[in-house]
């Protein structure tokens, strides 16, 4: 009897340690892992300047040191967790990317900011996807950006208009 108590638990941990696995899919080349998004203003005043947030793990952060960017590299930053509701109203905004930014030859795209109109901050990673993974500074002028990208920048102020509510 006990070696079948012992069998049975065996087994039944032998398949639970399968089903966690079939489940974590955090090593698969190509998961999305993160989307940063936030504007900037840099004639601007006040802490709305710059706004950056990021959607990983079904989470929404928000970035507390609101660095202008370099249009160099990706800025430090530093998240804090929001509520879930927050998340709740931008989390669809990752299958709103536009699959046309992984083919961009440049990460500045337009003229951001250039006479204080400000621009869009947007970084995606996807695990082991160097070519689905990248940053972008993009113009909010619609004039000087493709319509596919001025969709995006509109969808991107509004899910910050959202969460500042």
């Amino acid at each position: 009897m006990k070696s079948m108590v012992y069998s049975l638990l065996a087994g039944f941990m032998l398949v639970s340690g399968f089903s966690c696995y079939s489940n974590c899919d955090c090593d698969d080349t190509g998961q999305f892992e993160y989307l940063v998004f936030g504007h900037f203003y840099g004639e601007c005043g006040g802490e709305g300047c710059v706004e950056t947030f990021k959607i990983e793990y079904e989470q929404l952060f928000e970035d507390t040191l609101d660095q202008y960017p370099d249009f160099s590299q990706p800025p430090a930053r530093s998240f804090i967790k929001l509520p879930a509701a927050k998340y709740e109203l931008v989390k669809d905004l990752v299958d709103q990317f536009p699959e046309q930014l992984y083919s961009e030859t440049d990460h500045v795209l337009g003229q951001p900011d250039a006479g204080d109109w400000g621009g869009i901050y947007v970084e995606i990673k996807h695990v082991n996807d160097p070519a689905r993974s990248g940053f972008w500074l993009l113009d909010q002028m619609e004039s000087n950006m493709p319509q596919v990208y001025n969709d995006f920048v509109d969808q991107i102020n509004e899910k910050i208009h959202l969460i500042n509510q």
